[in-house]
């Protein structure tokens, strides 16, 4: 095994404190939202965002993800994802969801109808591949493929909303229209659908509250 040094920040642990506190508050901040202005988000910015998903740790360090950016540019673009994304939608609403979910559902005012997809500057496709092809042609095996593009997933939303950018993630079920309208293989699947943009000037979210530490963690 070739290896290198280790190349690592080293931080006063008071200093870590702070940072860590100041980035829980930071984030602490983050909302879902569903109302986005159609201001422009620099390119630059979802560049980033996905250079910070790609440094996610995975199994093997086979990372088994790939995003795509799709822009306001491809009119005729978003809407197809709107009208595929819709049309599942409806479905999932009219004959597949159960009354519990959709009672779960109901507090945060969501329904089949998805304008965000047109509006908001920016989606991002989160795609997973369960396994990869060699040069050959054969199949290799993606280890924690799932739990993988998660984390990433989860450092894409963060480094967004570090940028000042709010995310919306969508789940159209099922997802595969993606595939085909964005060109991706078929030993791809899609993750989710990441909306990105800048809230609108009367967006409003739900009144809720998120649990404490007490409630999600235990100190042992």
């Amino acid at each position: 095994m070739i290896t290198k040094p280790l190349d690592f920040t080293h931080i006063d642990p008071i200093q870590g404190e702070q940072l860590a506190r100041a980035f829980a508050e930071r984030m602490a901040e983050r909302r879902t939202v569903r109302d986005f202005s159609d201001r422009p988000v620099p390119r630059g910015i979802i560049e980033a965002a996905i250079r910070a998903a790609g440094s996610a740790p995975s199994g093997a360090n086979l990372q088994p993800w790939h995003f795509v950016a799709v822009s306001k540019d491809d009119a005729s673009l978003r809407k197809q994802l709107r009208d595929a994304a819709e049309e599942e939608e409806r479905d999932f609403y009219a004959h597949r969801a159960p009354k519990a979910w959709l009672d779960a559902l109901a507090p945060l005012g969501t329904d089949p109808n998805k304008p965000f997809l047109e509006v908001a500057p920016w989606l991002v496709a989160v795609f997973v591949r369960p396994h990869g092809l060699n040069p050959d042609g054969s199949v290799m095996k993606h280890y924690y493929a799932v739990e993988s593009v998660g984390i990433a997933t989860g450092l894409l939303i963060a480094a967004l909303h570090q940028a000042g950018v709010a995310t919306l993630t969508h789940t159209p079920s099922p997802m595969g229209f993606l595939n085909g309208l964005l060109g991706r293989p078929a030993h791809e699947r899609a993750f989710l659908l990441l909306v990105a943009g800048y809230p609108a000037a009367d967006a409003r979210v739900p009144d809720i509250t998120r649990r404490g530490l007490d409630e999600i963690a235990t100190f042992l």
